[in-house]
């Protein structure tokens, strides 16, 4: 069981950890013929970088960046709830966000000198996080 988490984990990484040009892929054109040219010709030296990994169900994450985010989401448990906001302010930022529960909410809005390379962990059920950076 753990190998396979391990192996979605991987495949999770490669198909989601994508540059800021990747929102130019047509997702539902991809298949095993052509993942390796896609991931290939994707911009490595752009400033933004975002990798999701969630296991579970009913898991959302609602990302809003600046080209100058680079983020790292784990939700892990069911119904877990991300909403992340800093697409308003020039601020570069390197985040990790982790979640291992049920029914967590994490609502981030903005950044600061505070916020750059935060590490946020939540652990446990029913949880809410407010978190205001301005």
């Amino acid at each position: 069981m753990r190998r396979i988490v391990v192996i979605l984990f991987y495949l999770v990484l490669v198909f989601f950890s994508t540059a800021a040009i990747s929102q130019e892929i047509n997702w539902g054109q991809i298949n095993s013929n052509n993942v390796i040219d896609i991931i290939t010709k994707q911009d490595l030296n752009s400033k933004s970088y975002s990798s999701t990994l969630q296991i579970g169900n009913s898991n959302n994450a609602e990302l809003y960046l600046n080209d100058r985010t680079n983020i790292i989401l784990q939700q892990i448990g069911d119904y877990n709830r991300l909403f992340y906001n800093n697409s308003f302010t020039e601020t570069e930022l390197k985040t990790s966000i982790t979640t291992h529960g049920f029914n967590n909410i994490i609502d981030v809005t903005g950044s600061n000198s505070i916020s750059e390379n935060m590490k946020l962990t939540v652990k446990g059920d029913n949880k809410i996080i407010f978190m205001r950076n301005y």
